[in-house]
């Protein structure tokens, strides 16, 4: 009788070969933030999932925010800022389609180091995120636990943003 289980059984869905780190099984946090880094909404695929394959449902999954005024509530930024790794027409294309100005650098014409004033909030709020212990690698076999566990630190980070201004 075999008490173990096999390597494919390891890690459960959500999870594939990471190109970047040897072959091993991991996840990919995909992250939208405001300007200021506060997280607006969290996805989370396999690690040899592409990048734009989450971009489109990321801005789609954007609650309606309530500002107090008149009309329908705006539910998706004005503009979103993207890194060369997003320079694809149908993702442009899917952006203008949601009225949303894209300011994606291209690749061969654009330097990467005019994006970095607005990539860094980005990559600050994920290092937010992999502060704490049990996001920082996956242990849980069950995506939707660890999904779980990523909103409740994206919202650990809006309440000590909301602790800081009182």
């Amino acid at each position: 009788m075999r008490l173990q289980l096999a390597p494919r059984q390891k890690r459960g869905a959500e999870t594939g070969p990471n190109p970047t780190d040897r072959g091993k099984k991991g996840s990919k946090h995909h992250l939208v933030t405001d300007r200021k880094g506060r997280p607006l909404v969290v996805l989370l695929s396999a690690a040899n999932v592409h990048d734009k394959k989450k971009d489109l449902p990321l801005f789609d999954a954007i609650l309606p925010v309530r500002t107090g005024r008149r009309g329908r509530p705006r539910n998706r930024p004005k503009k979103a800022h993207g890194d060369k790794g997003y320079d694809f027409a149908d993702i442009r294309s899917g952006l203008r389609a949601r009225r949303i100005t894209p300011r994606i650098a291209q690749r061969g014409i654009e330097s990467s180091q005019r994006l970095g004033r607005h990539r860094w909030v980005v990559e600050r709020t994920l290092g937010w995120l992999h502060n704490m212990k049990r996001l920082r690698m996956r242990e849980e076999r069950r995506a939707d636990l660890h999904l779980a566990l990523l909103q409740l630190g994206c919202s650990v980070i809006l309440f000590r943003e909301l602790a800081r201004r009182l």
